[in-house]
């Protein structure tokens, strides 16, 4: 029986869904899935231009479980660059150190539900509805 698998620690979550390719439409081009841990490890080693070593610390895994799903990622990115399809950025197995909220309406990431504030994008037709958001964390 193999060892459960470990939580990978992301750090904050991607402000898009995903990327769609220019000049495809979406419901034509298949999908390619891209899990908030890979996404991660792109952002951190390309972004923020960190080592492996330091983007594993970061994410509290080893390197060489970094390199796997950072080689996995860029595999993804590939496929779909080259085959034209969309990038969906949802899933895997992650872990969030904060409570993270997006708001349905105007689709703005909320670090916990005290940081909430109804900003203009929430009320842009002047409606007093109340604002549902979404908890992005998966326990």
């Amino acid at each position: 029986m193999p060892r459960p698998r470990k939580k990978r620690k992301v750090i904050h979550p991607p402000k898009m869904h995903g990327f769609q390719p220019f000049g495809i439409a979406l419901c034509s081009s298949e999908k390619v899935l891209l899990h908030f841990d890979e996404f991660e490890s792109i952002k951190l080693v390309n972004y923020d231009h960190l080592s492996q070593e330091d983007a594993a610390l970061s994410m509290d895994i080893s390197r060489p479980t970094l390199t796997r799903i950072y080689n996995l990622a860029l595999r993804k990115i590939a496929q779909a660059f080259v085959e034209g399809r969309s990038i969906i950025i949802e899933g895997g197995n992650y872990k969030f150190d904060k409570d993270w909220f997006k708001c349905q309406k105007c689709h703005k990431l909320i670090e916990g539900l005290e940081n909430h504030f109804k900003c203009a994008g929430c009320n842009r037709f002047g409606q007093e509805e109340l604002i549902s958001l979404t908890q992005l964390n998966n326990d």
